[in-house]
């Protein structure tokens, strides 16, 4: 992998290079080395022109100050984008492999003033009705199921063995989603967050969405999906599908993040591995510093202006699309020397102001236990791959590993049911259900774990 370090100059596939109006966030470029692409973009000052895709331009904000000062003004600065000037005047390609990120949905991500209040109290109360040790115990059930699969072969991949699919598994729980519609989520998500076949992603999403809401309409139970649905704002159906959509997305992919970049640093720098802490300190201090200096949505946060503003010195037009780094601004220079006063919470990965993620104490516990499960079934575990060999997934939104190899001591697996094989080709989602078709995996991960948890 190539560090800022590397790069004599600006970047390759910046302006200078190009030609083109802004810096390319997207490629393999960026995805190996973020850092000196942040780098060249604080020489415009804190916020600077980007490309999230071919035809689709944005600003993005570097500096932690003028983030803030973004995420905390929703009058100046307001979220739906049905505000934007180049997607109204046709300037944006309709098949943009980002578009499913950035279009408007009737969510509380996407809405402003008291349409956002309603929808986020509903988010939020929801929210608050969690059982936490139920959830814990839960986690602790699927991550022994998913550990298990791997555990007697002493190797494994991190990413597509455990961590893409523990959130997924819990959630499924949390929002009551059978087995034929939560492993559509997984392709669905995935495809809008690499860009790769995001229409069709997104399509298998929304329809598997609206099947688990119908379900719900039909069979409420104890989990967030029908809380939302009982909530006092009386949520329609349409509303009801992008609150999920939202929900699911912003858990399961930023988890998946934190899980696979945290164990990175246990198992990679020389600051975690024998350290003289308890794992369970080890491991909060690990996903505090993943938080802090590679934050699993990097950027993201579209904001646009209600009319033309200035944001510390460079100047904003109304309707054009202003995205918060994450990444550049939790790890701002001008942060360096504060950092060390600054609250261990005071990093920007759960965002900030009115949007600030309402589930980050859900997220946290969830990425700790199945981390401290991890660690303590198998001990000795360690990276398989010189951590040079290790690769990013491409994308302007995310902060991902493609894999994470393992190697460990082979432990005899007390199960002898018929179970899915993990890091098999469905397992590693290079088989994904296309066009929301489940029958093409006949055994999938959510009933591999319920037949497991019956034994």
């Amino acid at each position: 992998m190539q560090s800022h370090s590397e790069f004599q100059g600006p970047p390759p596939g910046c302006p200078a290079h190009t030609g083109g109006e802004g810096v390319p966030l997207h490629g393999p470029e960026f995805a190996a080395a973020p850092e000196a692409f942040y780098e060249h973009l604080r020489q415009h000052g804190p916020s600077a022109p980007v490309e999230l895709a071919p035809g689709v331009q944005a600003t993005l904000v570097t500096d932690y100050a003028a983030a803030l000062r973004v995420l905390q003004n929703p009058d100046t600065f307001a979220r739906d984008p049905r505000r934007w000037r180049a997607l109204n005047e046709g300037q944006v390609p309709l098949d943009s492999p980002v578009l499913p990120m950035m279009m408007y949905r009737p969510n509380s991500l996407f809405s402003d003033g008291a349409v956002h209040l309603r929808l986020r109290q509903a988010v939020t109360d929801s929210l608050a009705r969690i059982d936490m040790h139920r959830m814990g115990r839960h986690v602790d059930r699927v991550a022994s199921y998913l550990i298990e699969q791997f555990s007697s072969r002493g190797k494994a991949d991190l990413v597509s063995d455990f961590a893409q699919w523990l959130p997924l598994l819990v959630f499924n729980d949390l929002f009551g989603c059978p087995a034929e519609i939560g492993d559509r989520l997984v392709f669905g998500f995935s495809g809008i967050f690499d860009g790769v076949d995001a229409e069709k992603a997104n399509e298998v999403l929304t329809e598997s969405i609206f099947e688990l809401v119908a379900l719900k309409r039909a069979n409420p139970g104890d989990d967030v999906t029908s809380w939302l649905m009982q909530h006092q704002a009386q949520l329609s159906d349409e509303e009801m599908i992008h609150q999920l959509i939202m929900l699911i997305g912003a858990g399961a992919e930023p988890m998946q993040n934190i899980i696979s970049s945290a164990l990175r640093l246990l198992l990679c720098d020389e600051k975690y591995a024998g350290g003289q802490h308890s794992a369970g300190v080890l491991v909060d201090d690990a996903i505090n510093d993943v938080l802090w200096n590679s934050p699993p949505i990097a950027n993201y946060a579209v904001h646009y202006p209600v009319s033309d503003v200035e944001l510390s010195g460079n100047k904003l037009s109304a309707g054009d699309p202003v995205m918060i780094s994450f990444a550049a601004a939790n790890t701002d220079p001008n942060l360096s020397v504060g950092r060390q006063t600054l609250s261990k919470r005071a990093h920007l990965a759960w965002g900030a102001g009115p949007h600030a993620c309402p589930a980050k104490d859900p997220a946290l516990l969830i990425s700790v236990q199945a981390i401290e499960k991890l660690l303590n079934v198998l001990p000795d575990i360690e990276l398989g791959v010189p951590e040079e060999s290790l690769t990013w997934r491409p994308g302007p939104f995310h902060r991902s590993l493609n894999a994470l190899p393992a190697r460990f001591t082979p432990v005899r697996s007390e199960y002898r049911g018929a179970v899915p094989t993990a890091g098999g080709e469905q397992a590693a989602g290079n088989a994904p259900v296309q066009g929301g078709n489940s029958k093409s995996r006949k055994s999938s991960w959510w009933s591999g774990f319920l037949n497991w948890w019956k034994v």
